[in-house]
Parts: structure tokens; C-alpha cells; sequence
């Protein structure tokens, strides 16, 4: 399929229906016996999520994988970021898919090895590798039997499990990917100093630390506030605790970092509405990190299930969005006027809030329906 697709006529024709409808486009037949509608419209799907996610590959002679590999690709921005966590000797990426992540996370190793269980698939990286310059071993075969037959320490495991069953199902505990990483784990870690696995955004934190005792680091990684994935590493060396760093790519907020665990001796300090309203960013919320975001910024919390924090100086140092607020009362807001509308721990969803007030969406000013300790409050941006 590879050399046919990189024939210049297919080629030029595929760069010319960027743009078309492509679901009209299926419907009409191949201008090329050697190819089909159907393999022409994956290539144009490829290009255009490769604008977004990847667009180091928008070069002549890349080839493009079916969708489902492209959906489950890391984008290129979280594998420059996770690229910039290793460096060593020998790599091994045992589940390379498109390899995306594989590309980025090598480039501080002098031995690249992927291994893929998809032949095709393998084929288009192998393709693909060689039109971008970067050199590797490609080995064809299914990670269990690698395991088995492998005598070779790496530095650096790599592995990004399947995340569906065989029913094309989403799939989120670690006993239900493909490959089971319980089942594989003594081995991994019997075959190099650091396993790096990327997981679903959703899978528990808790859940991950009770399964895997080898765990020393996570990573929970957002792009524009949107959690794309969580990153765990994991070392044959035992680790005395568990370092964790919320990171939100495409903004200028902090990481944050604190120690799995911390949250459970973590108090908040509370308090009504001040001049700063803080609003933490989906990291923060998902690592569940609510009281020890208080103590660390040393902001107030509203109230126990109202996770916005608030204080009268300003603290620009912080993973969130931070709005200049004033208390106003809803006999006060006008009908018609044009709010960005947030609503948390409020008996109204954005959606009621509007309808409610008679209020328009977007624009620059926003209110915020919420509750301190002392009941519920409106707070209006200044």
C-alpha cells in the first residue's frame, strides 16, 4: 500500500481534496486502479489531523495509519514535553503505534528500538522514520513474546497500552489493557532502570499507587486546560515517596508539583469572597489536590466543596485562571447583558443560569455562581 501511495499523481490528488467533503468524496470511485477511495480519504483524514496534532509530518512522502491510530497518537506537543523527562543509551518503545511518541521520547538515546505487533502499522513508521531522517531497529512482534525472548537491559521501557477491548470498548484498569500491564510488570522491570507508561486521562491516582508499588513519579498533562493523558514512571529501585506534577501545556501557569499523599494531611484555610478569585486548572482538580492547594498558595478556600480559592493580594503564581471579582446581588443583573457564565457548587447549571436571567453567552465579562461557608454568592468580574 506504502509505495502506491507515495506515487506523485496520488499524491497531488490527495493535496488537492484537503478541503473536500470527504463522506461525498467516499461515495465516488478511485482515479487510481492501484488504490482505493477508501485509502486515498485516510490519507486526506491524516493530513488534516497532522495540521493540529502533529504537524512535523505535513512533510512530502509521510504516510498516514488508519483513524483509530491517529486518535489514540499522542500529539506532538506532550511528546516534546515527555521527551524532555529522559535521556540515555538504549530505548525501547514496545507498543510504537504511529509513533509519535516514540520519535520525540528517543531523541536524547543512541539505540532506538521499536517494537509494533501491527506489521502495516510498522511499515508506514519504518516509511516514515526514514523520509524524517531518524534511525532505529523495527522488530514485528508481539511485546510477550519480545519479553520472553529478550537478554537486553534498557535504560528506557516505553509503553502506551491499548486502551480498548474487543469490542472496541474503552477500557481503564491496568488488568484490562492491551498489553496487562500487572500481568507484565516483574519483567519490565527486570529489563530497564525506568518504565514509562502512558495512560488514560480518567484512570484513578489511588487505584495506580495500589497496584503498582514501583511507582516513583505521575504526570497528569493537559494541553489548553483539556487533560490529555497521565504519565506514570516506575523503577526497580524503591523510591521513599511519590512525586506528582500537574502540568497544563499552552499557558503560562505554573507546574505543580507535590507528593502523592500529601493531600490527606493538607488544611485549608477559609474565607469569603476577596478581591481575587482563583479557579485551579483541570491538573490540579484531577489530581484532587484541594486542601493542599490552599495551604501551599496560602489562598482561601470559599468552603469545603467549592473549589475556588481567593485572596486580596494578587498571587500570579498560580495553576488557574485568576479573575478580579465583586460581590452583586441578582436583583443587580441585567437582563440581556452578556456574561461568561461559571457555575460550581450551585444548585444551577450555566445553561439554567442564562435562561434564568435572560443573559447572553461570551464576551469579556464573567459571573460566577457559587457558595462560601456563609451560603450562596454572585461574583462579578471588574
Amino acid at each position: 500500500m506504502g509505495n502506491k501511495l507515495l506515487n506523485i499523481k496520488i499524491q497531488n490528488y490527495i493535496n488537492a481534496n484537503l478541503n473536500t467533503d470527504l463522506p461525498t468524496l467516499l461515495l465516488k470511485k478511485s482515479p487510481f486502479p492501484e488504490v482505493s477511495m477508501h485509502e486515498i480519504v485516510q490519507q486526506i483524514k491524516g493530513k488534516q489531523v497532522a495540521q493540529k496534532k502533529f504537524p512535523f509530518l505535513l512533510k512530502e512522502g509521510i504516510i498516514f495509519p488508519p483513524q483509530l491510530n491517529l486518535e489514540q497518537s499522542s500529539s506532538e506537543k506532550t511528546a516534546i514535553y515527555k521527551s524532555k523527562l529522559l535521556k540515555g543509551e538504549k530505548f525501547i518503545d514496545f507498543t510504537t503505534g504511529f509513533g509519535i511518541d516514540a520519535y520525540y521520547l528517543s531523541e536524547n538515546f543512541k539505540q532506538i528500538t521499536l517494537v509494533e505487533q501491527n506489521p502495516d502499522l510498522l511499515e508506514i513508521v519504518k516509511n516514515n522514520w526514514e523520509v524524517l531522517g531518524k534511525n532505529a531497529t523495527f522488530i514485528n512482534q508481539k511485546l510477550e513474546s519480545f519479553l520472553k525472548e529478550n537478554k537486553e537491559v534498557f535504560d528506557v521501557i516505553y509503553l502506551d497500552p491499548a486502551r480498548r477491548d474487543n469490542n472496541k470498548n474503552k477500557v481503564f484498569l491496568l488488568e484490562d489493557l492491551s498489553p496487562d500491564i500487572l500481568a507484565i510488570q516483574e519483567e519490565l522491570l527486570s529489563s530497564a532502570d525506568k518504565i514509562v507508561i502512558k495512560l488514560s486521562p480518567l484512570i484513578d491516582l489511588k487505584y495506580l499507587v495500589s497496584v503498582l508499588p514501583s511507582i516513583f513519579r505521575i504526570d497528569i498533562i493537559a494541553v489548553k486546560n483539556d487533560v490529555k493523558e497521565i504519565v506514570i514512571f516506575l523503577s526497580k529501585e524503591k523510591k521513599d515517596f511519590i512525586s506528582c506534577y500537574c502540568v497544563n501545556l499552552e499557558s503560562n501557569e505554573p507546574v505543580f508539583q507535590f507528593t502523592f499523599g500529601e493531600e490527606e494531611n493538607g488544611h485549608a484555610t477559609y474565607g469569603e469572597p476577596e478581591k481575587y478569585i482563583y479557579i485551579p486548572n483541570n491538573t490540579v482538580l484531577k489530581a484532587g489536590i484541594f486542601n493542599l492547594i490552599s495551604e501551599k498558595t496560602e489562598l482561601k478556600k470559599l468552603h469545603p466543596n467549592t473549589h475556588l480559592y481567593t485572596s486580596d493580594a494578587l498571587m500570579q503564581d498560580f495553576p488557574g485562571r485568576i479573575f478580579e471579582m465583586e460581590n452583586i446581588d441578582a436583583k443587580k443583573i441585567q437582563k440581556k447583558s452578556q456574561y461568561n457564565v461559571i457555575s460550581k457548587n450551585y444548585p444551577l447549571k450555566p445553561e439554567e443560569i442564562k435562561k434564568k436571567y435572560s443573559l447572553k453567552d461570551g464576551g469579556e465579562k464573567y459571573l460566577i455562581f457559587t457558595q462560601s461557608k456563609k451560603g450562596k454568592i454572585i461574583l462579578k468580574s471588574v
